[in-house]
């Protein structure tokens, strides 16, 4: 059983290993990164150190020019393009999320471009975390794998070799971190089609909590505590006050803040959203125009 075992984990490694691909950015110290779609690779800007002279090697390929696209300061994340980049194809998503318990291996190239692996379980996966002023990543996962700098941009496979997210090399606790396979596909489309990444915000802080039941509409338990508002910010010029309680937003239920952050996608800044509140036990609608996270 453990034979066959380790030869799943193997042919795991083996199916992922052509989307990823050695990063030469930094002086003296390679990283990693992962082929998105033919002649592009999304790695990590700490993988890089410079926006010049980049180069990507796939294999035993030799290494091939490389031009910085575009990065997200939120995430951290980097899109490349080399248009020389046909040896490698690009990977294959998880088809289901990562679950805590889940068995993962984070994979890298090596200064001599040979491919390493670390396997350990995904430990935590939270958020947001705060990478920024008014800058976060709405969720990360956090495992035991160990890993390097070398692992920067490097990927986050399940047991059939599917990727689960892009390595960072950070840790927290001493657990790595690694951003999911779908906030990082998002973030490279962003970034391929604007330059950036356009998130929506309204400038509020808030917490789950529970409905009275009297207060429950069609079976909703939860919804979310407005607990800070941000004094400029489009929930504040709206009138939503610390206290009020959030439960819809343009008719998709709020039950936590992840509810809120999935909904605040880039193409509704600038536009108004009906926000179901409840204020004293009374339930009002508010109109508030997202605006862009980030934005000056």
């Amino acid at each position: 059983m453990l034979t066959e075992f380790s030869n799943q984990l193997a042919d795991a490694v083996a199916a992922a290993a052509p989307s990823v691909v050695q990063v030469q950015g930094r002086r003296w110290r390679t990283a990693s990164g992962v082929v998105y779609a033919s002649g592009v690779v999304v790695t990590t800007i700490k993988a890089l150190g410079r926006e010049e002279g980049l180069h990507v090697r796939a294999g035993e390929g030799e290494a091939i020019d490389a031009e910085l696209a575009a990065w997200d300061p939120a995430t951290g994340l980097a899109v490349l393009k080399a248009s020389g980049l046909t040896a490698a194809r690009p990977i294959a998503a998880a088809k289901q999320p990562a679950r805590v318990g889940h068995l993962a291996i984070a994979l890298a190239r090596s200064w001599s471009n040979n491919l390493t692996a670390s396997a350990g379980i995904v430990s935590v996966i939270g958020g947001p975390l705060r990478t920024g002023r008014r800058q976060s990543i709405d969720q990360v996962i956090r495992t035991t794998a160990p890993m390097h700098d070398g692992f920067a941009g490097g990927a986050f496979i399940d047991t059939t070799g599917a990727l689960v997210g892009i390595t960072t090399a950070s840790t927290i606790r001493g657990l790595g971190v690694v951003i999911p396979s779908d906030i990082a596909w998002k973030t490279a489309r962003g970034l391929l089609e604007h330059g950036r990444v356009k998130t929506g915000y309204i400038g509020i802080a808030g917490q789950r909590v529970e409905l009275p039941e009297a207060q429950r509409v069609g079976g909703r338990e939860e919804a979310l505590l407005v607990i800070a508002v941000t004094g400029d910010g489009p929930a504040a010029k709206a009138g939503i006050m610390v206290g009020d309680v959030i439960v819809s937003f343009d008719g998709q239920p709020v039950t936590s803040p992840d509810d809120l952050l999935d909904v605040l996608t880039g193409d509704r800044i600038g536009k108004s959203a009906a926000v179901g509140i409840l204020r004293g036990g009374a339930a009002q609608t508010v109109a508030v125009t997202v605006g862009e996270r980030g934005a000056s």
